[in-house]
C-alpha cells in the first residue's frame, strides 16, 4: 500500500497539515515521536489507532518530500 492511500490533506483539518487516515495525528507528530527516540511500539501504545503501517507510511511520505526539495547552488 502507498502512502497516497493513508496521508490524508484537508484543509480544514490541522490548518491543512498532512494527516493519518482523516484523523487529527499529522505526520509531523509522528516523526517527532520517532526522533524523540519513541519506538513504533510505544507509539502505538500511546496511540493505539495507529498501525505500523501508517508509520510508515509517515516515513514514506517525509522520503519522497525530501526527493522532491530543488536544491538551489549556491554563488
Amino acid at each position: 500500500m502507498s502512502y497516497h492511500d493513508i496521508i490524508t490533506i484537508e484543509p480544514d483539518k490541522r490548518g491543512g497539515k498532512p494527516c493519518i487516515r482523516g484523523m487529527r495525528i499529522t505526520v509531523y507528530d509522528v516523526l517527532e515521536y520517532l526522533a524523540s527516540g519513541m519506538t513504533q511500539e510505544q507509539i502505538i501504545e500511546d496511540f493505539p489507532e495507529l498501525t505500523t503501517e501508517d508509520i510508515r507510511a509517515c516515513l514514506e511520505f517525509a522520503a519522497d518530500r525530501e526527493r522532491k526539495l530543488v536544491s538551489i547552488p549556491l554563488a
